[in-house]
């Protein structure tokens, strides 16, 4: 049993949209496959990964730097000690060596690229959907109803209140009870109008996340914090730049609601210095961290570890990405939830063909690995890549 090649394919996810930070005119992903020399059911097992949206796709790492690291080890050193699976530990550590400690950038989404690959892989190898064999290895009861909300309520050219409110209402129509819409990319009372015709869209349907994607300075994060209070609002995200952990402290005294963070922190070194100096409050508060852009589940493991010493439950974790991995992850680990892109970064984002939205759930298929072959569109696109 080895891996006999890993592939990369650098993809276009563009699109017109912005948040308060970025436009995805020139958005693109990496699609990772790790080709083994496995067979099941006729077919050979091919595991296949991508980083999340936001992140720009990292084809010249995978190639030139970690690929090779997997594909030129002795084979029987990625093997787990049954010799029948291959070892997500072993490859990642196969992946980082002579890495340095820190430098946390687009390293660590070149890694959780391939590391997605391996997971799906190793399921796959199983004959197990990911979140089942998460829970038998991990001592954790699977629960394949996972709660997910709807990303959306971008900026983009001529998008006016009116199609705003129609957007939002396609999610609830959809099934969906939390939405989240971007904010900050505008003036604070064009931000409130929009808001109030959400919220005056949605009704008692559903609850309303807002989403500043760390755009913010203190006194305008305040200044937005005394103007939301006055919502029921789901969660107010990301008010300023990631890794300002006082900035996030000092807004909770002006915010008592509750606030999200963490998607652009890629390390459980991070994910501890939030929790120790971010004022981020177990009771309400919710963590975001992403496996996909932070070295992948082998990480994301090491960040639970963290939360759960700070005295965190997994349930106040909801990733952001919108991808199966995640998905996969809360159903297996028993996390609070997942983010969810109806409409956008497609194929990557969604759910396999046959999932539907009821009461801001959903419910997982047992398809084996990640679950991607019941996402006709997305295999399809996987498929070109490596079989």
């Amino acid at each position: 049993m080895r891996i006999v090649e890993i592939r990369e394919a650098t993809k276009p996810i563009s699109s017109a949209i912005r948040n308060a930070y970025i436009d995805f005119t020139k958005m693109t992903v990496s699609l990772v496959a790790v080709v083994t020399d496995v067979v099941r059911d006729g077919r050979r097992v091919v595991g296949y990964g991508f980083n999340s949206n936001g992140r720009y796709g990292q084809g010249g790492l995978i190639r030139e730097r970690f690929a090779a690291r997997v594909t030129d080890a002795d084979p029987g050193t990625l093997l787990d000690d049954t010799g029948n699976n291959l070892d997500p530990d072993r490859i990642w550590r196969t992946l980082m060596m002579n890495e340095k400690p820190g430098g946390h950038g687009e390293r660590s989404v070149a890694v959780g690229t391939i590391d997605m690959a391996v997971w799906d892989a190793v399921a796959k190898i199983a004959g197990q959907p990911l979140f089942r064999l998460l829970a038998d290895r991990y001592g954790a009861v699977a629960n394949p109803r996972v709660f997910v909300y709807a990303a959306g309520g971008y900026y983009y050219p001529g998008k006016n209140l009116d199609a705003l409110r129609k957007e939002m209402r396609s999610y609830v129509d959809r099934g969906y009870t939390v939405v989240k819409m971007k904010i900050g990319g505008a003036p604070i009372d064009e931000d409130r109008e929009r808001i109030d015709a959400v919220l005056g869209e949605i009704g008692d349907k559903a609850q309303l996340a807002v989403d500043a994607n760390g755009r913010f300075t203190l006194e305008t994060a305040i200044a937005y914090a005394h103007m939301l209070r006055q919502y029921p609002l789901f969660w107010y995200e990301e008010a300023g730049d990631p890794l300002d952990y006082s900035l996030q402290a000092a807004l909770g005294e002006f915010y008592p609601a509750p606030m999200a963070t963490g998607e652009n922190l890629f390390s459980h070194q991070d994910a501890r210095n939030l929790l120790r100096h971010g004022g981020m409050r177990p009771d309400r508060d919710w963590l975001q961290f992403d496996c996909a852009l932070s070295y992948g589940l082998c990480e994301y493991l090491r960040t639970l570890e963290v939360i759960k010493a700070a005295g965190w439950s997994p349930r106040r974790c909801i990733p952001h990405g919108g991808h199966q991995m995640s998905l996969n992850i809360a159903a297996g680990l028993g996390l609070g939830g997942n983010e969810s892109y109806p409409d956008l970064f497609q194929p990557y984002g969604g759910f396999p063909d046959t999932v539907r939205v009821q009461d801001g759930h959903i419910e997982m298929p047992d398809l084996p690995g990640i679950g991607f072959e019941g996402k006709s569109d997305l295999i399809r696109v996987m498929r070109e890549l490596a079989e």
